[in-house]
């Protein structure tokens, strides 16, 4: 019955009449509105009633994976359906969908692989984009494509729906279209900016949650983090110190919420805390916008988030730390006032809220690596990229480095044009060096493994680090380790599990998410699909490891680096430092390798290579000439001892293997 008091409810009728006279409708439903939840509900009563649904699905877009299922499991549960049927959702290697369902919530990433396949999307009698304002990469794309198909099918309803009151860029950039406003019902807000600059922001943030829960005022918490590490030290520290103190009015159940946290944990925080208890929910940026946690009367904003950006120095994108934009400040601030008035705590002073932060934040399309949107628009028959419909155009030296990316895997030809290999790599739903190795792999003859490797690297967090039994799990891990892969220790890791019958019980055994596994079984099976549909062998390279590393170079030779010290290697290419993560195959494995690729650089204390794998300097010039050569004369001593050194490795490995030894 709560549905009935929102504010969309009132301006019903107003609403639908502007989208029954209109093709495009901008949205601008502000905070407490009721627009993500409701809105969709709305249209596919409208739509039922005109005799729209007989033409096709209503499709709901999220910038975010968490906010598509969350919200496709609210809104079956409001309309006493069960999720998958007449209202179901559509993830990256995820279809929770069938030949009933009505109302699908997705990714923008999934509408937009659907218009590779129906270019005008016609299974779809409208189109919902919600959250518009956050200007995800893909978001963007679809804007220019959807404006287009709108213009070929006058059938099709197209609603783009936003948080902000930026209304007016999203009305021009569809041809001066209406927007109609859907007034919030929110709660007076305190703002309370911090006196002093804050040096450690977890510190800060948990001392405040503390300070408001042992002043015993009602109201649950939600705290802001930038990522998942910052999260769960939060989590941790808060739920140790609380359990600690004396002053405690009552308990205080401390919950993350981050995108890569399995959906069950992920649900807990939308669940109503018992009577006695308070809630503190710690969160990334996701709680903004895309999820609303209701009873929350606390907000704590250490005023950063994290956010990919592309790095010419290391020539791919890189996820740093930064200050937060005032726009994402104020939506932040907003949470709490939804259900009663609130108080917001901003961990940074007045001064640099006024002076060090952006009014906005940059659109991710201008910021980021776009090598896959490239590599998608070109199969879509778009050849000049510069031409396309962007409502932020993105800066040419992107667009071309991400043309010299795919040009330099064998995507795009000499002209920018897709190649043979291009249109079999945009197939697969993976970043532009996976698809390649996919395809190297069927034609190296080792695709069963590579099909394994690709899933495991599709998967985050294979294995956990619990606290108090870091050391046990350390060594549990080292069991799986493949010296000179980690790519071949992620492989090492599925086929025991394989070989153990797929049992959870042994994943919680050798401190492996079970549910995780399970998920890289889906991705196996679904990319398997893929592969067969393209007419790629599944083969076995059986013991042939050098075969497997050299197809694992094949897709990232432009990520190599070469030895220069102890665990110290260079880029091959921009001569910039990168190290070995300790919790790497190759760290401390009593020797180390000339030269090593990697799956991608993370950004610390220092640079680490991530996913990385010993290769042989004469397969960088062979797959990479445009890059590398190698002098006869420069086949090193130490190459050849250390090639030697791994085939004995490999060679002892296989005698234990074999039964009876």
């Amino acid at each position: 019955q709560q549905r009935q008091f929102l504010p969309i409810y009132a301006v019903k009728e107003e609403l639908l009449n502007i989208i029954r006279d209109n093709n495009i409708v901008v949205v601008i439903g502000e905070t407490g509105s009721g627009k993500t939840t409701q809105l969709a509900q709305v249209l596919s009563v409208y739509l039922h009633e005109d005799g729209y649904s007989k033409y096709g699905m209503i499709g709901c877009t999220q910038p975010r994976r968490v906010a598509a299922m969350s919200v496709a499991k609210r809104v079956s549960e409001e309309m006493g359906v069960s999720l998958g049927e007449e209202v179901g959702y559509a993830i990256r290697f995820e279809d929770v969908t069938s030949e009933k369902t009505i109302l699908k919530y997705m990714t923008d990433g999934i509408l937009l692989r659907e218009s590779l396949r129906e270019s005008d999307l016609d299974t779809y009698s409208c189109i919902i984009m919600d959250e518009a304002h956050e200007r995800s990469l893909n978001t963007d794309v679809l804007f220019g494509l959807l404006r287009d198909v709108v213009t070929r099918r006058r059938d099709l309803k197209l609603i783009v729906t936003s948080a902000t009151m930026d209304a007016e860029k999203f009305c021009h950039f569809f041809g001066n279209v209406p927007n109609y406003t859907i007034p919030g019902r929110t709660f007076a807000v305190d703002i309370l900016f911090s006196k002093n600059v804050v040096e450690d922001y977890v510190e800060a943030a948990v001392k405040q949650a503390l300070q408001i829960h042992v002043q015993g005022r009602k109201g649950d918490i939600l705290c802001f983090m930038p990522g998942q590490e910052d999260i769960e030290v939060t989590c941790d520290t808060l739920t140790v110190s609380a359990s600690r103190s004396w002053k405690m009015l009552l308990p205080l159940a401390v919950l993350p919420i981050y995108s890569q946290l399995p959906s069950d944990l992920q649900a807990k925080i939308f669940q109503k805390a018992p009577d006695g208890i308070r809630k503190c929910v710690v969160a990334t940026n996701i709680a903004e916008t895309s999820l609303t946690v209701d009873g929350i009367a606390f907000v704590i904003d250490p005023g950063f988030c994290k956010l990919k950006v592309f790095n010419s120095r290391i020539g791919m994108d890189s996820l740093s730390v930064f200050p937060v934009s005032q726009a994402n400040a104020n939506q932040r601030s907003g949470r709490a006032g939804r259900t009663e008035s609130g108080v917001a705590y901003r961990l940074y002073t007045l001064n640099q809220y006024k002076h060090e932060m952006l009014l906005a934040s940059v659109p991710e399309i201008q910021r980021t690596n776009l090598a896959n949107v490239v590599l998608l628009l070109k199969s879509l028959g778009v050849q000049d990229l510069l031409k396309f419909h962007f409502m932020d155009p993105p800066p040419q030296d992107n667009i071309l480095n991400s043309m010299y990316q795919l040009w330099i895997l064998g995507a795009l030809d000499n002209t920018g044009a897709l190649t043979s290999c291009g249109r079999s790599m945009v197939e697969f739903p993976l970043d532009p060096p996976l698809s390649k190795m996919m395809i190297v792999a069927a034609e190296m003859g080792c695709s069963a493994e590579i099909l394994i490797i690709v899933s495991m690297l599709s998967v985050p967090a294979i294995f956990y680090r619990p606290t108090g039994r870091e050391e046990e799990s350390d060594t549990k891990r080292e069991k799986f380790s493949v010296p000179e892969s980690d790519h071949m220790t992620l492989l090492n890791v599925y086929q025991q599990w394989k070989t153990n019958g797929y049992s959870a019980t042994w994943c919680n055994d050798h401190f492996i998410h079970a549910k995780a596994m399970r998920k890289v079984r889906e991705v196996r099976s679904q990319l398997k699909e893929i592969a067969d549909q393209q007419k790629m062998k599944i083969v076995s390279a059986g013991n042939e490891w050098d075969v497997i590393r050299k197809c694992i170079c094949a897709a990232y030779f432009h990520h190599a680096a070469r030895l220069k010290g102890i665990g110290e290697y260079v880029n091959v290419r921009t001569g910039m430092p990168c190290h070995l993560h300790p919790t790497s195959s190759l760290f401390g494995m009593g020797f180390t390798p000339d030269y090593v690729v990697y799956h991608e650089l993370v950004m610390t204390s220092k640079e680490y290579m991530q996913n990385v794998t010993a290769v042989e300097g004469e397969w960088l010039a062979e797959l990479g000439p445009m890059f590398y050569s190698v002098k006869e004369s420069a086949k090193s001593q130490e190459l050849s001892i250390a090639h030697e050194q791994i085939k004995k490795r490999k060679k002892e490995q296989e005698n234990e293997k074999k039964p009876g030894t």
